[in-house]
């Protein structure tokens, strides 16, 4: 039962890999999410990915990227456009998660963030990263019931 939810874990965390830097090229080329997609299907390896949640992380997140801007911006220590590119990527995943996957826990949304930036992102991104969706869980979902604030 361990190895079969370390699998899944991992296989999740893999997904979020891909959708970053899926995410990241179509920041950078604005070509077609689903042109991105199947790049990334074609040419990546996709053993061990969760292949639905990659799928879903890129479509909405690019789909819904003026609304999770909006959702971060509050919680920023300077414009957005101001951003790495990496780490507006990385917020735009964590804000959707922590908004609309209830059923993963808010830290586990905001430690798969961090550790994106780790692997990614400047050298002391991840502190950053850190702290921005720290402080917008507290504005995106009730701890208490880990639903959106909009849903609790």
């Amino acid at each position: 039962m361990r190895n079969k939810t370390e699998n899944r874990f991992e296989s999740r965390s893999r997904a979020r890999r891909r959708a970053l830097q899926a995410l990241y090229q179509w920041h950078l080329t604005g070509l077609e999410v689903g042109e991105i997609i199947a790049q990334f299907r074609e040419e990546q390896d996709f053993s061990n990915v969760d292949t639905e949640l990659f799928a879903t992380l890129v479509r909405k997140v690019s789909r819904d990227q003026a609304t999770l801007d909006e959702k971060i911006e509050p919680f920023l220590d300077r414009p957005l456009n101001q951003l790495d590119v990496i780490e507006h990527v990385i917020l735009s995943i964590g804000a959707y998660e922590l908004i609309n996957s209830i059923e993963v826990p808010h830290q586990v949304v905001i430690d798969e963030a961090i550790n994106l930036a780790k692997v990614f992102g400047a050298e002391q991104g991840h502190s950053y990263i850190n702290g921005v969706l720290d402080k917008a869980v507290k504005q995106l979902r009730d701890p208490a019931t880990s639903l959106p604030f909009n849903q609790a």
